[in-house]
Order: C-alpha cells, then sequence, then structure tokens
C-alpha cells in the first residue's frame, strides 16, 4: 500500500468523521468553511515542516502565484487587509447596529459571495450575532453582552469551557492571540471563557498584555458530564493522530517492547458468549486501571516534586461493537 493510497484512505475517514459530527443529535451544522480550512491548515503544517512553498504548491498541483493567491484570500479578507473575514464582517455589524445583508455583501464585495454568506452563518449560529427579516429585507445586528451570557449558560457554556480548557491543555503557555486562531472564536467570546476557566483554577495565567501565557497542567472530563463531549472526541483523536506522527518519524515497524504506537484487536462473538463480559468489559477495565494510576502518579508528584525535563505519555483506548452478520473471522493486528 503506497502512502498516496494511504492519504486518500485516511481523509475519506476523516470525512466520514466530519459528517458525523456535522448531523449529530440532529443538528446541521455549517460546513461552508471546510474545504477552505482544510486547505489552508495542511498548506501550513507542510511549511511548518519546512517545505517550501514552490514544493507546497507543487504538491497541491497549482503553479506558486495560484497558490499563493488562495492562501492569501483563505487567511484574511479581500477588502479589510491583515484581518479574518469573520472578524470584519463582526466589527462592520457592530459598528453599524442593524445591517442588511446586501449592505453586507456590497460593502465586502472583494470577497466572494458564499464566503460572506457563510460567515453571517456562522455568526448567527455561535449566537454572536441576530438575523431577521426574509429575502432582500435579511437584517443583522450584533448580540448584547447580555443577550450572549443568556445563550451561552447551561450546557452550551460548559461544553464551550471545555473546548477551550482542552486547547490550553494540549499547548502549554499559549497566547490569547493563538488560542482565539485555535478555537476560531473571537476575543469577545473567548475572553469570558478563560476568566471562567481561570477563576475556577483549571488554567493559570501568566504574564500580562501581548505577553500573557494560559497554560494548565491537567485535563480531567468526568464520565457523566453533561457537556464536553465535543473535548473528549477532540482529545481522543488528537492523541491518536499524535501517536501515529510520532510512530512514522521514528520507526514505521511495529515491536513488542515499543513505548510509542498502538494495536488494533479485532474479536468476534456473540450475545450470551462465554468471553462477552471479558471482551466487552475491557474499556471499564481500562478506564478504571488509568483513573487509579493518574491518581497514584499525582500524588507522587505533588509529594515528590522535581526540576527534572517531564516525560508526557499519552495513553487511549478506544473500542466499538457492531451487531452485524459478516464473514469476517476474529483476527489481531498491531499497528505503530
Amino acid at each position: 500500500m503506497n502512502v498516496r493510497l494511504l492519504i486518500d484512505a485516511v481523509v475519506r475517514q476523516t470525512m466520514v468523521l466530519v459528517a458525523e459530527l456535522a448531523t449529530s443529535g440532529g443538528l446541521r451544522a455549517p460546513l461552508s468553511h471546510v474545504a477552505g480550512q482544510a486547505f489552508l491548515e495542511l498548506a501550513r503544517e507542510l511549511e511548518n515542516q519546512g517545505v517550501g512553498k514552490k514544493v507546497t504548491a507543487d504538491m497541491f498541483g497549482m503553479a506558486l502565484r495560484t497558490y499563493q493567491r488562495r492562501t492569501q484570500r483563505l487567511s484574511q479578507s479581500r477588502t479589510d487587509r491583515g484581518r479574518s473575514l469573520w472578524e470584519a464582517t463582526l466589527e462592520f455589524i457592530e459598528q453599524n447596529g442593524v445591517v442588511r445583508r446586501d449592505d453586507i455583501l456590497k460593502r465586502f464585495r472583494h470577497d466572494d459571495e458564499p464566503s460572506v454568506r457563510g460567515v453571517l452563518r456562522d455568526l448567527t449560529d455561535s449566537g454572536l450575532v441576530f438575523s431577521s427579516g426574509s429575502a432582500s429585507n435579511l437584517s443583522f445586528r450584533v448580540a448584547t453582552k447580555d443577550e450572549v451570557s443568556t445563550l451561552r449558560r447551561g450546557g452550551d457554556h460548559l461544553g464551550l469551557e471545555a473546548f477551550v480548557w482542552s486547547q490550553i491543555y494540549r499547548e502549554p503557555n499559549i497566547s490569547l492571540e493563538a488560542l482565539s486562531e485555535r478555537t476560531a472564536l473571537a476575543a469577545a467570546e473567548l475572553l469570558p471563557v478563560v476568566e471562567s476557566l481561570v477563576a475556577s483554577g483549571k488554567v493559570e495565567r501568566s504574564g500580562s498584555g501581548e505577553g500573557e501565557r494560559l497554560r494548565s497542567s491537567q485535563l480531567v472530563l468526568g464520565f457523566d458530564d453533561p457537556a464536553g463531549w465535543e473535548s473528549s472526541v477532540l482529545d481522543h483523536f488528537t492523541a491518536l493522530v499524535q501517536t501515529v506522527i510520532r510512530k512514522l518519524a521514528l520507526d514505521q515497524r511495529a515491536k513488542r517492547h515499543d513505548e510509542i504506537g498502538g494495536s488494533t484487536y479485532h474479536f468476534e462473538l456473540w450475545r450470551g458468549h462465554p468471553f462477552e463480559s471479558e471482551v466487552l468489559g475491557e474499556l471499564g477495565r481500562f478506564r478504571e486501571r488509568m483513573s487509579a494510576l493518574r491518581q497514584k502518579l499525582d500524588d507522587y508528584n505533588r509529594a515528590q516534586p522535581t526540576t527534572e525535563s517531564k516525560l508526557k505519555v499519552v495513553a487511549y483506548y478506544g473500542q466499538s461493537t457492531l451487531e452485524e452478520d459478516d464473514d469476517d473471522e476474529g483476527t489481531s493486528s498491531d499497528v505503530g
């Protein structure tokens, strides 16, 4: 199996995950930005790995000029240079009170119309902007602080807080600007969440002004938490991706005593099988073992503080069941 086939298969599975997330719970999440975001993130990551713009453009099958124009268009508004279209649109509505959609499209006429409409949908879905009317009379206004606070109370606020917390945990000493970029949240929406996390002791703040940094030493999402499932999904997926990346960088082959890698096992049984509880109960046993181990480790580290460089270990376990008839036999595979 060559690398191109593997990339195609990974992309397909990632799109399956995105589609499931976009429709979970009967929702229809906006996806107009996904294609552009995927291109921009992949381009940035290639450049972060030291791949030059000319080579990156070739990998996308583009001329260098075309590649540069596309990345610039996706990175910032073509109407308001130096700022994202999302940020510029929100500020324009905020400055003008109630604004008709046609006037917004006219204001950002140098940006493509589908992108502007997509931003308006995102702003409305996030609760930062309210819309009223229809067709040519459709108008928008920015939600007041009280309205935003009301919309963010309850499970949605808890879910947003858990999401931001998980981002800070994954990237220690992150700046507010970088956090805003990672979460795609405007400062007005992000700051109250950060303040809440700091006040609760989940996040620590250091420095001030442009030098302000945020960090969290732990991320614990309870089993029965009514919110925060989004962060759990992201945490598990990120752990999987990072493990594969580290394994590829070191050694693609699996070895019995690997410290980095993963294993996938497939079992075939039926309800009432004598090994049913042993197989299906492994997820619960893993959680119990790892929770107890983490607690023991935390207790020891608090009693024996050290200034030595730390080794961070990320362990994950996933389990799913498929109730169906098939011809597959129980197998196991070790994959790095």
